[in-house]
């Protein structure tokens, strides 16, 4: 491989920090057909990310956009949300809850190139400079890797480093349809694709926020109800102060908190992690919660669904099943994960229908067979140390 700043990677770069610059960008771009996306961004010491840097690259064009600098990004954006332009992202998930943030909206069609490798054989969530090297032969600079984006000015090497994410995927991007196409995976990825179109993905409801907390399910219903309410109250202050909710509450305390239905703050005082600053800001919010937790009747308690557990001839089975999984994953040179997990042959083996695996691309590469594995219409033989499929 070659190192891209010993080699001619040179290129033009607009930086785009006022008006006339954005309106000049707009220009150019608005007939393009596709559009080579990527964002820099921090959020360790906020709720919502930070959006520091875009990256947009045509056939003619590689610029970055500093939204720091400006105060209006409307005439990119409508360009961004063109829906007769195709959007080309790495591992979109995370830009495209930025863009929803910035006006609630997001970017389609589009073309993930993360998603598009995993089912080229590259290798499951492979990084953006794990597929650059793997395709173009390309060794990426790491030496931004850690830039607080948010400090300006931008040197030229960090302005460099951060257009080299949409120079190199405008190369891929052609590369990695051409793949899809001859293999005849052109469309498997639609459906994903799609989805990460949906607005339902990044919308944040406060009243959800208990089905983040890790360990939620050990608690039994009346201490679940005031982990609901403590979850709720930490996740709106952490929206209205605009920080991460780690810090208004941790996971710790507040299932600790609920697990003692705690009625005052002594209580809440021999919760060995607690600090004494969170009982003076936020004792008494917390003690309401669970208060409101312990007014509830019995009926209008909450319940978590208990994990299914196979039986242990279930668990043969499902070990099994993978084993179809992992041969059909090795005849098309793709990771099994990609193609489903276990959880999602432990819902077969319940009965559930829907999962990804009985839906298009993947049913037809692989649940249906497992399908047919479970049913008894086929079987496993070992032939010449090979496990193959045989028909009964």
């Amino acid at each position: 491989m070659s190192d891209k700043n010993n080699n001619a990677t040179k290129y033009d770069v607009l930086y785009v920090d006022d008006s006339e610059k954005l309106q000049k960008l707009c220009e150019n771009i608005k007939d393009a057909s596709v559009l080579i996306l990527d964002t820099e961004f921090i959020r360790e010491k906020t709720y919502r990310a930070k959006l520091c840097l875009i990256q947009i690259a045509t056939d003619d064009v590689i610029a970055c956009i500093d939204p720091i600098a400006l105060k209006d990004l409307s005439p990119l954006m409508n360009i961004i949300n063109d829906e007769n332009k195709i959007k080309v992202l790495h591992a979109a998930r995370q830009d495209y809850e930025i863009f929803y943030d910035l006006n609630h909206e997001l970017p389609q069609p589009l073309f993930d190139s993360q998603l598009a490798a995993s089912l080229l054989g590259y290798g499951e969530q492979v990084g953006y400079a794990g597929l650059v090297g793997k395709v173009l032969g390309v060794q990426l600079d790491k030496a931004h890797t850690r830039t607080d984006w948010s400090k300006r000015p931008l040197s030229k090497e960090q302005i460099r480093y951060a257009s080299d994410d949409v120079y190199y995927l405008r190369q891929l991007y052609p590369l990695l349809k051409q793949q899809l196409l001859e293999q005849g995976r052109e469309n498997w990825l639609d459906e994903e694709f799609s989805t990460l179109c949906k607005p339902e993905l990044f919308v944040t409801r406060p009243e959800d926020a208990w089905n983040k907390v890790k360990g939620i399910n050990r608690l039994r219903p009346r201490q679940l109800a005031a982990a609901k309410n403590i979850a709720q109250w930490r996740e709106e202050m952490a929206i209205k102060k605009d920080l991460p909710r780690r810090w208004i509450l941790t996971d710790d305390i507040l299932l600790a908190a609920a697990q003692l239905l705690a009625k005052n703050t002594s209580q809440l005082e021999s919760i060995a992690s607690i600090k004494k600053a969170t009982i003076e800001n936020s004792g008494k919010i917390i003690l309401k919660c669970i208060k409101d937790a312990l007014d509830l009747n019995e009926s209008d308690l909450p319940s978590t669904q208990k994990p299914k557990r196979l039986t242990a001839d279930q668990e043969i089975i499902a070990d099994l099943l993978l084993t179809q999984l992992k041969l059909v994953a090795n005849e098309q040179n793709i990771s099994p994960a990609n193609i489903a997990n276990r959880k999602m042959i432990e819902k077969i083996i319940y009965g559930e229908k829907d999962i990804p695996l009985l839906k298009g691309w993947r049913y037809q590469l692989a649940g249906k067979k497992i399908q047919d594995l479970l049913s008894g219409e086929f079987g496993l033989h070992i032939e010449n140390n090979k496990v193959v499929p045989i028909k009964n």
